[in-house]
């Protein structure tokens, strides 16, 4: 355990911080799962409804710095084409 106040501090905050953004993952995984589980199904309505809240959701995270704005645009463009095999 550190002796410095300050790093006392620093240890707290960034565990909330981990915590939180563990949450965050966890929830993004959820949703990509809801759309890849939707396709499966062939229910081409419920996978695009999903998949927009989805699309929300990993922007949020990389503009609040949970994920790298390159990851979420990977897992956008991943959704989307899942997606887009039922449009055919």
């Amino acid at each position: 355990m550190a002796n410095i106040k300050s790093q006392k501090k620093r240890i707290k905050t960034a565990e909330k911080a981990r915590v939180r953004n563990q949450a965050v993952r966890s929830e993004l995984k959820t949703y990509v799962k809801k759309v890849r589980v939707a396709v499966e199904n062939g229910d081409a309505e419920e996978a695009q409804k999903v998949a927009r809240i989805a699309n929300r959701k990993l922007d949020k995270a990389a503009s609040k710095g949970i994920i790298h704005k390159n990851q979420a645009a990977e897992r956008k463009s991943g959704v989307q084409k899942l997606v887009n095999t039922l449009q055919k």
